[in-house]
């Protein structure tokens, strides 16, 4: 489990988080919708900020799928969105950029133009004990799939999302007001 989480912006400035997946329509904007109901239970809003995007641009504009959308809501997840892609200079305003799947990693860190922002890419199961444990670090993409690989999927987010919550938590208590 990664212990800390990397950050080169000032400590005045909300703690910025982006969790990124292949089209921004099933993944990642679940995580996204999953922290920031986290971030906001906890009491942290204003101090988190909490996004998403995808590596490529197939669905820019386009609502989450509505597996992830039905998905989402019958777990009473917020589920307004709209897909974008990823932008290389969105590392210098991201504090966390979190790739749902090893592949999503890779394409991330070679958009990072310095060390410090490949450093600031994690995998979003890195948090989760239990994934860790197991080896398997890679929330699969359920696109291709039934309903279930989505109800599996929101499952994965929501136990790495506890540990993402902590470390963020703990960074963020952390920093001087």
């Amino acid at each position: 489990m990664a212990s800390s989480a990397p950050s080169s912006r000032p400590a005045t400035a909300p703690f910025s988080v982006c969790f990124v997946c292949t089209g921004n329509i099933c993944r990642s904007p679940m995580a996204e919708s999953v922290f920031r109901a986290l971030v906001r239970d906890a009491d942290l809003d204003g101090l988190v900020l909490v996004d998403s995007a995808g590596t490529d641009g197939w669905h820019e504009g386009d609502e989450a799928d509505p597996r992830t959308v039905a998905v989402l809501a019958s777990a009473g997840f917020d589920t307004a969105h709209a897909a974008r892609q990823f932008q290389a200079g969105w590392f210098a305003r991201l504090d966390l950029v979190v790739a749902l799947d090893r592949g999503h990693q890779r394409a991330l860190r070679r958009l990072a133009r310095t060390p410090q922002d490949a450093d600031k890419v994690r995998l979003l199961r890195s948090f989760d004990p239990s994934a860790v444990a197991a080896g398997d670090l890679d929330v699969p993409d359920p696109y291709y799939g039934d309903f279930v690989g989505f109800e599996e999927c929101l499952k994965m987010v929501e136990a790495a999302c506890e540990g993402l919550l902590d470390v963020v938590r703990d960074t963020v208590e952390g920093r001087p007001e």
